[in-house]
């Protein structure tokens, strides 16, 4: 399960106590504002009721009075339905007949008690307020009023209140986003920073001014980029140091195998063979301390200069014994590239001794501009062969220094030194570009080199 960022937690969370607060404001709103509308509108009622009570009874005052005609007299509208209950029996605006259940008989016991009394009932289907006043002579009266409009009012009212309740917690989200966004931009020049110093760019720097709240940290990524630098300068200028000081020994013992590989022919047999196996461990040592050189002074600048991209590949595989029809231009390719010759040169040697080695040999070199979306000034070389390729699992440490193992293992012979990858990702790096491994269509393994803005 991906789990969640911290910027939609941190939104979730301003969203979630957006929504319960409006929620809460919102409930007590509602039954405030319900509370206080059922209040008014019982006491207008109550008012209206004993005002026409007020009138039934001095309708009723006279000789044999009509009580029907005494109700229909009464100005009630459309809203109130009104009732007398007089020596048993009920009587209404109209003649149909009165169901003794309309009025609650709680209502009806605390009239008869000679208490007023109001009560909320449900009268078809609809909320209804029925209040009762004890009037002189037995008699009761009953007012019915009907409260479909407040409650149309308080269900529109509700509706409004969830709708500002729902737009509160959108804009709770929207606010979470907007201060994680602005929160975590420090932190997203910080992720920069690091992306800079694994990349190689050892002078990335932050300013501890521009976020005063994360001045620890900027400082503290500073003094770890620094010493980081220093660390990998020590480290440099150990391997030159050491690399300067073995070349004295090694041309002595150099000097000193050849001599006696010009005489191997007066030696006995097994000495003949100890004398080649000195010569090729120190021609290996030779090399191994050159790669340490080259490697040494990898993170110099690059000297770019005009060169003729297909001469320079077909002198490469020249100096190999390899011949030049195995060069490819791509179609639309320029002539002529700005690049460090001797970088360029020396990292597409190395491939090519790689495939020689390892791969069977080449089997082409090729040169193009890249079609894979990046900028339309990024060029490449390539080098085919046709070994075994490259595992997957290898893959991702082919480039590293000293890997040999698995990887050069199941490819052939082991006498290289493990570095010849590690300085075409070093002068690659240089460039701006990068280098990298692919299967080749048919078999065999394709190494990549990728040189952005070279020409």
């Amino acid at each position: 399960m991906t789990p969640i960022g911290l910027r939609a937690r941190v939104s979730a969370a301003f969203a979630i106590g957006a929504l319960l607060l409006s929620a809460c404001v919102t409930v007590v709103s509602y039954e405030l504002i319900r509370n206080t509308l059922f209040a008014e509108r019982e006491r207008t009622a109550v008012r209206a009721t004993y005002f026409d009570a007020a009138i039934v009874t001095a309708d009723v005052a006279g000789a044999d009075p009509e009580l029907g005609e005494v109700l229909r007299g009464l100005d009630t509208g459309a809203d109130r339905y009104v009732l007398l209950h007089r020596d048993g029996r009920w009587y209404s605006r109209s003649a149909e007949p009165v169901s003794e259940t309309t009025v609650p008989a709680r209502l009806q016991a605390m009239t008869a008690g000679g208490q007023a009394g109001a009560q909320r009932v449900s009268r078809d289907g609809q909320p209804a307020l029925i209040i009762g006043v004890p009037l002189p002579g037995d008699m009761t009266f009953y007012e019915i009023v009907s409260l479909r409009e407040l409650e149309r009012t308080l269900q529109l009212l509700a509706l409004v209140l969830t709708a500002v309740a729902i737009m509160v917690a959108a804009g709770g989200a929207a606010v979470g986003w907007y201060v994680t966004r602005h929160a975590l931009r420090p932190l997203a020049a910080v992720a920069g920073a690091a992306r800079g110093i694994a990349a190689g760019d050892l002078a990335t720097r932050l300013d501890p001014d521009t976020e005063p709240d994360l001045a620890v940290l900027s400082e503290a990524f500073n003094d770890m980029a620094g010493q980081l630098s220093r660390r990998r300068e020590r480290d440099r200028r150990f391997a030159a140091d050491v690399s300067h000081e073995l070349r004295s020994p090694l041309q002595t013992l150099e000097a000193a195998v050849s001599v006696l590989e010009r005489r191997k022919d007066r030696l006995d047999e097994r000495s003949a063979s100890a004398v080649g196996l000195i010569a090729a461990e120190v021609e290996r040592f030779q090399a191994l301390v050159n790669d340490l050189l080259e490697l040494a002074r990898s993170d110099q600048p690059v000297h770019r200069e005009p060169v003729v991209i297909a001469e320079l590949l077909r002198g490469i595989c020249r100096s190999r014994g390899l011949e030049a029809d195995l060069v490819a231009i791509v179609p639309g390719t320029p002539e002529v590239w700005t690049v460090d010759r001797r970088r360029v040169e020396q990292a597409l040697g190395n491939l090519i001794d790689n495939a020689i080695r390892y791969g069977g040999g080449p089997v082409a070199v090729r040169a193009g501009r890249t079609s894979d979306g990046l900028a339309s000034d990024d060029f490449f070389l390539e080098v085919d062969d046709a070994g075994p390729g490259i595992d997957e699992v290898d893959r991702p440490t082919i480039f590293d220094r000293f890997v040999r193992g698995p990887a050069a293992g199941a490819r052939g012979a082991g006498d290289g030194t493990g570095l010849g990858l590690a300085i075409v990702a070093e002068h690659a790096a240089a460039h701006g570009g990068r280098a990298q491994v692919s299967d080749r269509p048919g078999g065999g393994a394709r190494f990549r080199l990728e040189l952005p803005g070279s020409v």
